[in-house]
């Protein structure tokens, strides 16, 4: 654990993350995220949502280290994908509002990110699609090894053998924006609580 918190500035750095807390001032988003043009093959959306090669996508990134540092000492695993779950859907309307405030927010398609926690993802508003490219996906799980490795309550040949696989995972910007942008509370509800506060 000491040892990816000294690594982890060094990938932040060479991945040219932002961090999503920073930009909302909400230092509890999990997100860091980055600019990317789609490279892989096109996926046609639940939502009609086309994304092709060279497309503009939001990258998303779980800050890991702190994610595996919450919950450390917690050594049951539902306890732990029921935390992460949570802890994703609270950061998601700050992703929505940098994505929709972005000074490139016109050619943004959407969002896409790598993961093996593939469970639960679809409530969220998320499509998981397969990495098809054999390479990309053997480099991927050797990434994802040391976190796998960390998250574990209990390290075992089993579980250790048992990576789970990691996949993209989607979601159109038109998506993000209608199911986690909150909207602005009526004019008429603010009138009347000036009134109360007047009064």
């Amino acid at each position: 654990m000491k040892l990816w918190l000294l690594v982890d500035p060094l990938y932040y750095w060479l991945t040219r993350l932002t961090y999503i807390g920073r930009y909302r001032k909400h230092p509890s988003n999990i997100f860091r995220v980055r600019l990317t043009r789609y490279k892989g093959k096109e996926v046609m959306l639940e939502d009609g949502t086309l994304i092709k090669k060279n497309d503009i996508l939001v990258k998303i990134h779980l800050h890991n280290v702190r994610l595996i540092n919450d919950f450390f000492h917690v050594k049951n695993d539902v306890k732990k994908a029921f935390y992460i779950y949570n802890v994703v859907k609270e950061s998601l309307p700050g992703l929505a509002t940098y994505v929709l405030t972005h000074k490139r927010s016109a050619e943004i398609k959407g969002i896409i990110g790598i993961t093996t926690l593939n469970k639960g993802t679809k409530r969220l508003g998320f499509e998981s699609v397969s990495i098809q490219n054999i390479f990309y996906k053997c480099i991927k799980m050797t990434t994802f090894l040391p976190i796998h490795l960390l998250s574990l309550s209990h390290p075992n040949f089993h579980n250790v053998v048992k990576q789970p696989i990691p996949k993209y995972i989607f979601m159109s910007k038109s998506r993000l924006i209608s199911m986690y942008v909150r909207p602005p509370k009526p004019i008429r509800n603010l009138q009347r609580r000036e009134r109360d506060v007047s009064s």
